[in-house]
């Protein structure tokens, strides 16, 4: 059953419906297996525009209908899975499917996972009540589905709860779990309910706050969020968070003794965005800790990354300033305070739970970076598989033929991809762009003008070229900021060009079929132009030519329980090298 990495498209309509959850969770777990088992095995067929993959060591058949296949094998299914038996072929729900790749995963790595259906079934459920939530505010809210207004702020915070599906690389993209995270919690706080609550606000004894900042605005937004008595400081508290911690028995006593106060929830609402924990409100983003599992991780900020979103935003200050004046139409959305609690446990120093529970990281907001007259996007909104919200890149295009949406690509791409490469290339500086990083500024007309990047905490320097810096931080904050240059790179490419780029390019091509290997020939190109005008280092030069693509493997990382720091890669093979951009171009023109 060989791999057919570059076979003919099927000419496929974009989906005008979400599917259903079952459909959902079927086709995201095809995504992970095709990725990362069944195609670097040689275990899949594209035929009759059908998939099928061969689990070898279960010894079962599985086929799926294609919409629209793919040069990076990010194939657009439709429809239920089917199972080869004597008979023919067997429709296969979601879970039946799991248990297959269940007992084959097991087979493959000796290894068993009794968390794994649990956490399918989680996403499956999260599935369900985005679906479900989001068709019913949609009958009150209209055909937009936009809960927030038509203002510019309105369409932005749209795209950041568009996200109903998840990662289509990812087994469980919904998957939670806490000790609170059930269905009333979820629909209380969760982006894809549209949620905004106030914070809760506790006034704490001003000695028992640990804090820094490189900008004191940042501490001063966070004051003036609330009047607290004399000699305390404001603390504001994601109110989900406060909940899960507000039976810790140092918080308790703290509570009685009158060091903190609880305040209770006040002041304007602030907007859950795609991250869950981050959310938006008083001219900025609050990043808070949230002892909730989504996906891998359970979604708290570490004390390193505390200290180290604020170091990173000093220390980055003379690189940023470098290529935003390089790249004028790129800007890094900063990270420049932190705050928490820092109540001492028993051995006098403060207790590392209550410390990383109620640390939050203050990210500067848009008012300062955003052009007038530009709306920012979410990426990820733009490049969802389904029409989620007015972000996506139906509404952007709106109907524009082949070569309007060629320039629109050709534009997207010198705004996200040049800056990445110099970040990486000519200061060691490590971006995380991937899609939920990235936001998309567009003019009036749906047209690319702005691109912005966010999340300090993925971001991560070179030793090589910035040795200095790191020796200069404390080891605990140093080591967890720093890549060697092949993870780096490793790390570049997955984010900018597998998660982020073929995504995309994938949203752009399913409005115009015909125009994918266009596209990539255009990835292509804009790589070659900052080689060109740069120099064109090794790494980029093998990327040129077609070398494997990293892909972070999402399946085997949760199937082994590591934690998402420690997740490997599977290669890709890449669809960037000229012949096989001019077979698969000869290919299409061929069939039409």
């Amino acid at each position: 059953m060989p791999s057919r990495l570059h076979a003919v498209q099927p000419v496929g309509t974009p989906p005008s419906e979400l599917p259903t959850a079952a459909h959902a969770v079927t086709h995201t777990l095809l995504n992970c297996l095709l990725r990362e088992v069944s195609a670097p095995e040689h275990q899949t067929a594209i035929a009759d525009g059908h998939l099928r993959l061969r689990l070898p060591r279960r010894g079962v058949v599985l086929r799926i209908a294609l919409r629209r296949t793919s040069l990076i094998g990010a194939h657009r299914f439709t429809g239920p899975a089917f199972e080869e038996n004597s008979d023919g072929w067997r429709e296969l729900d979601w879970r039946e499917l799991a248990e297959h790749v269940q007992a084959e995963l097991t087979l493959r790595s000796g290894l068993g996972n009794e968390e794994f259906l649990e956490q399918l079934a989680s996403s499956h459920d999260g599935v369900v009540s985005s679906l479900a939530g989001r068709r019913a505010a949609d009958t009150g809210h209209g055909e937009s589905g936009s809960g927030h207004g038509n203002s510019g702020t309105g369409r932005y915070l749209e795209s950041e709860q568009a996200l109903l599906l998840g990662h289509r690389f990812h087994p469980a993209p919904k998957a939670r779990s806490a000790r609170s995270a059930g269905p009333e919690a979820w629909d209380a706080y969760a982006p894809e309910a549209r949620a905004a609550f106030q914070l809760r606000h506790l006034a704490v004894r001003s000695h028992l706050i640990a804090q820094d900042t490189a900008d004191p605005a940042a501490l001063a937004l966070l004051d003036s969020l609330a009047t607290v008595p004399d000699g305390y400081t404001l603390l504001p508290a994601h109110p989900w968070q406060y909940e899960l911690l507000r039976d810790n028995p140092l918080l308790r006593e703290a509570l009685e003794r009158g060091d903190i106060l609880d305040l209770g929830l006040g002041g304007e609402p602030f907007t859950a965005t795609a991250s869950v924990r981050t959310l938006h409100g008083a001219g900025a983003f609050l990043k808070f800790s949230l002892n909730v599992r989504i996906t891998n991780c359970l979604r708290k900020n570490a004390a390193y990354e505390l200290t180290g979103a604020v170091a990173l935003t000093r220390v980055l200050a003379e690189p940023l300033a470098e290529l935003a004046d390089r790249f004028p139409d790129s800007a890094m959305l900063r990270e420049p305070a932190f705050r928490t609690l820092a109540l001492p446990g028993a051995d006098g120093t403060p207790d590392l739970a209550l410390f990383e529970g109620f640390g939050l990281i203050v990210r500067e907001g848009l008012e300062n970076v955003l052009r007038p007259g530009v709306t920012p996007l979410l990426a990820a909104a733009v490049a969802d598989e389904y029409p989620t919200s007015s972000a996506h890149i139906s509404v952007l295009l709106d109907g524009a033929g082949p070569q309007e949406a060629l320039a629109w690509w050709g534009a997207y791409l010198r705004l996200v991809v040049p800056p990445v490469l110099a970040a990486y290339f000519d200061h060691g500086v490590v971006l995380e762009p991937h899609l939920q990083n990235v936001l998309l500024g567009v003019d009036a007309e749906g047209r690319p003008a702005q691109v912005l990047f966010r999340d300090l905490e993925g971001t991560k320097l070179l030793p090589e070229r910035n040795a200095g810096l790191l020796a200069a931080l404390p080891p605990e904050v140093a080591r967890p900021m720093s890549y060697d240059a092949q993870r780096g790179w490793d790390r570049v490419v997955y984010c900018l060009l597998v998660n982020h780029l073929s995504e995309m390019l994938a949203a752009v091509a399913d409005q115009h079929p015909p125009l994918e290997a266009e596209l990539w020939q255009e990835v292509r190109h804009v790589l070659a132009e900052h080689g060109d005008r740069h120099g064109c280092p090794p790494r980029l030069a093998a990327l040129l030519a077609g070398v494997p693509l990293p892909a972070k493997a999402n399946l085997l990382t949760r199937w082994e329980r590591r934690a998402d720091r420690a997740a490997g890669y599977v290669p890709l093979p890449s669809p960037l090298a000229e012949d096989l951009l001019a077979q698969a171009a000869r290919s299409w023109d061929g069939a039409r």
